[in-house]
This record gives structure tokens, C-alpha cells and sequence, in this order.
């Protein structure tokens, strides 16, 4: 008898991946995940509230000239004028 089992040896087995899932998307920069964490935590303190938040970051501003998390990850400068908007929020 042989250590082969029907269709290959032992060595021919097919390797499964066990409990990783592989991520190809792109990730951000440290400083910009941190720009993003920031203006999630701002817009959390001022609307206390899931659904506002995610509203008010992902919805278009004119004031600003675009998404608040995109105009956050982008640069400083965008994370002070979300910052500013969302103290003009404030009351």
C-alpha cells in the first residue's frame, strides 16, 4: 500500500487559507487614517448619533466644496475646516 490518497499524495493537497480573508483594497496613509478617526470622533461628539454622523461625513457640503471625510483624509487643512464646521454646528 502506498501513501497516496485517490488523485495525489499527501504533498499534493490543496493549502486552505483558515481564517485570513486577503485585503487588495488600498490603504491609507497613517497620517490620513488618523485625519479620518479624527473627524469621525468630532462629528460623534457634536451629533451623538450614528446616523446623523455618517450623514453629515459622507453627504456632499457646498460650504466645503465636498465630502467632509474626504476633505479630512485629504489634508490637514480640510480636517481644520470640517472642524470648523462642525463648531458652527454647535447649539
Amino acid at each position: 500500500m502506498t501513501d497516496e490518497v485517490a488523485g495525489g499524495s499527501e504533498t499534493d493537497k490543496p493549502k486552505t487559507r483558515q481564517f485570513r480573508r486577503r485585503f487588495d483594497g488600498v490603504r491609507l496613509a497613517p497620517d490620513a487614517a488618523a485625519r479620518q478617526g479624527k473627524a469621525a470622533t468630532l462629528a460623534w461628539e457634536r451629533f451623538r448619533d450614528n446616523a446623523a454622523v455618517i450623514a453629515y461625513l459622507n453627504t456632499h457640503d457646498d460650504a466645503l466644496g465636498g465630502r467632509p471625510i474626504d476633505l479630512a483624509v485629504a489634508s490637514e487643512e480640510g480636517l481644520l475646516a470640517v472642524k470648523q464646521d462642525l463648531d458652527g454646528k454647535a447649539g
